[in-house]
Parts: structure tokens; C-alpha cells; sequence
């Protein structure tokens, strides 16, 4: 059992992360970091019948070059990223067995305004806890820390060296076009393991 973790707010959290989330003490999410690109604070992969389908946020950089904290970044809603993630998100899940029962919970974040990134990520967290009955103690930094007295669990967000975390399987809706697809977002395990889903993710024995 994991104590006190720190981690990134991510847009819907991969599974290996929602397995520390469910294994922790308590979680303390990191609000004060510099952003950076091509990691999963912006983006999350979902099932397709081709594989693995990238959902990623558009947002806007700053104009001079200069590093800004996440919680700066805006969102680029230019055009409707939101409606075209859902319908992925749609047509990945529909024939799921438990995509109807969490649908409404859901669909918000599809259509309502964003306007700050971190903020959205913050929403996302907290419902999928929520879904998920995760009821483990949940707070926010006020500083930034190299050498922060949790585990620090913050290389978990970096999308470009993910380490496998060897995972078990699970029915997955789509697997007839694939081979099982570790490590998606856990909208995946959440849809087709529906209230299983949190028994799934206390039972990994991950070497975080």
C-alpha cells in the first residue's frame, strides 16, 4: 500500500496512475509545475478498432517563448475539440456494457466551456474518483518541490517514456480487432469493468 503519493492532474489519467490513486493513503496533486509539451496533461489514449486513438487538447503556448506554469495554459477552442473527442469517445464505447451507466457523468466535460486546462484536469479527477468510488484522501500543493516529502510519482505524466507497467487484462469491447491494449485511459477499464473497475485497480501490483 502506497502512503502519500504526488502526482500530476492529467485529462482522463491513464489506468497505471488510477492504480496509484486507489493503492494511496492520500494524493497530493501538483498544481505549481512548468508545462510541457507531449505529455498527459493534454492527452490520453482510448480503444479504437485500429488500436490505440490519441485524444489531445489543444492549447495555446505562450506567445514569447517563455515557460508558464500549467495551471496558465489555456485551452484553443478555435474549433470543437470537445465535440470530436466525444464522439470517439462514442464510437469506442457505445457497445460497452457500462458506457450508458456513467454517459451523463460524463458528457459535461464535452460540453460545457473550458477556458483553463489544469482546472478541466482538476474536474476530470475528481469525477472519475467519484465513478470509480475511489475514497482516498485527495489535496493540492502550494509550492513547488524537487525533493517532495511524498512519492513522488510525477514521471508518471510523461507520455514519451512510459514504462510498462505490466498490467492485467480485461475484457475489452474492441479486442476482436486487436490484441489487449495496456495502459489506456481509465475511461476504458471504467466502460467495460463498470463498478469492477475499482476492484481491478486495488489488485495491481505495479513497481511504481
Amino acid at each position: 500500500m502506497l502512503k502519500e503519493i504526488l502526482i500530476y492532474p492529467t485529462y482522463f489519467p491513464c489506468i497505471a496512475q488510477m492504480v496509484a490513486v486507489a493503492q494511496a493513503d492520500a494524493v497530493v496533486l501538483e498544481l505549481e509545475d512548468n508545462y510541457q509539451k507531449q505529455t498527459y496533461r493534454n492527452r490520453a489514449y482510448i480503444a479504437h478498432n485500429n488500436g490505440r486513438l490519441l485524444l489531445n487538447v489543444p492549447v495555446k503556448h505562450a506567445s514569447d517563448g517563455m515557460r508558464q506554469k500549467t495551471k496558465e495554459v489555456i485551452v484553443e477552442n478555435d474549433f470543437n475539440w470537445q465535440k470530436q473527442h466525444w464522439r470517439s469517445i462514442q464510437t469506442a464505447y457505445r457497445t460497452s456494457p457500462f458506457f450508458e451507466f456513467y454517459e451523463d457523468e460524463l458528457a459535461p466535460f464535452f460540453t460545457e466551456e473550458v477556458a483553463g486546462l489544469q482546472v478541466h484536469n482538476l474536474r476530470i479527477f475528481l469525477v472519475l474518483c467519484d465513478l470509480l468510488g475511489i475514497e482516498t484522501s485527495i489535496s493540492t500543493t502550494t509550492e513547488y518541490y524537487k525533493s517532495p516529502l511524498q512519492r513522488d510519482l510525477r514521471h508518471m505524466v510523461n507520455a514519451r517514456r512510459e514504462k510498462n507497467y505490466d498490467l492485467e487484462t480485461y475484457t475489452q469491447v474492441l479486442e476482436a480487432h486487436h490484441d489487449f491494449l495496456p495502459n489506456l485511459s481509465v475511461l476504458d477499464l471504467l466502460c467495460n469493468e463498470g463498478p469492477n473497475s475499482l476492484s481491478y485497480l486495488e489488485s495491481q501490483q505495479l513497481n511504481f
